[in-house]
């Protein structure tokens, strides 16, 4: 009988631990983080392989040269968007995990008010300055996604010219790469309609391949940009969360300081009659 109540204690006790372990996670920086992880790796992937397929596109059918030496051509601006890439994969998985763990001390603080935990002038610090950072990494994000919708837009004129090629042979339409300033004014890099590379170019599986994957880079951009928005309005609530329990600290504390003064004057008077007595 004692073995059963002391199991039944110990069943309650962990029910008890993982009901408040739970409550302690702050499920509003999750869902932020889990959606800034999506976006980021949609954005970092698909942008990668969409770069290798434009590389592909202008070298194969576009006859498009990689410079020699040092010359920053559009094969060297590429290779520096990759690495752009790899920085912002790497930033952004930190800046997640930081944002995580300021959701949970941040919980932690508003929980635990009335407990043991201060909430300090540093910490109020570090909420404000995550507040500042996250809404300039919002507008870069942003120019991202605006600067993503650019080859999105050629790509598609291109898709639809393929996707049209009847009418196409009659307009007789050409692609020149100079309009879009991928090339300098001096080189002529076209491709024209009824040529044996716009077939071969619209018949292959890298321009339909290049283009659905700059789309889904824009739509993990977007979702990047959503993920800012979120945590702006979870930092935001968590700081005046925070702000108002400041306030209620500073009053407990106030109103302990007043009932211990009340206490120590009562014990005075007390000791002044006995004496008096005496």
């Amino acid at each position: 009988m004692e073995e059963n109540m002391e199991e039944g204690q110990t069943q309650k006790g962990c029910f008890e631990c993982c009901i408040k372990c739970l409550g302690g996670i702050p499920y509003a920086s999750l869902i932020a983080t889990i959606l800034l992880y999506a976006g980021v790796a949609l954005f970092c992937g698909c942008g990668h392989e969409a770069l290798s397929g434009t590389v592909t596109i202008l070298h194969n059918y576009f006859e498009v040269a990689r410079s020699a030496g040092d010359t920053l051509d559009v094969f060297a601006m590429i290779d520096i968007f990759k690495y752009v890439i790899y920085g912002v994969a790497a930033a952004f998985f930190v800046y997640g995990i930081l944002l995580m763990v300021e959701g949970f001390f941040t919980t932690g603080a508003i929980k635990d008010l009335y407990g043991d935990f201060k909430i300090t002038t540093c910490g109020r610090c570090v909420s404000c300055w995550f507040i500042m950072l996250t809404y300039i990494f919002m507008l870069a994000w942003l120019g991202v996604t605006a600067f993503t919708s650019l080859p999105v837009f050629m790509y598609f004129n291109i898709w639809t010219i393929c996707q049209n090629t009847t009418i196409a042979e009659v307009a007789y339409l050409c692609l020149d790469l100079r309009q879009f300033g991928i090339v300098t004014i001096g080189e002529e890099k076209k491709i024209c309609t009824g040529s044996e590379n716009f077939f071969k170019m619209c018949e292959s599986n890298e321009l339909d391949l290049t283009f659905h994957l700059f789309i889904v880079a824009l739509a993990g951009a977007g979702a990047a940009v959503i993920a800012m928005i979120h945590y702006l309005m979870v930092l935001s609530a968590n700081w005046a969360y925070v702000k108002d329990a400041c306030r209620m600290q500073k009053y407990e504390d106030i109103k302990s300081k007043e009932e211990q003064e009340l206490h120590d004057i009562h014990s005075t008077r007390s000791k002044e009659r006995l004496n008096a007595y005496t």
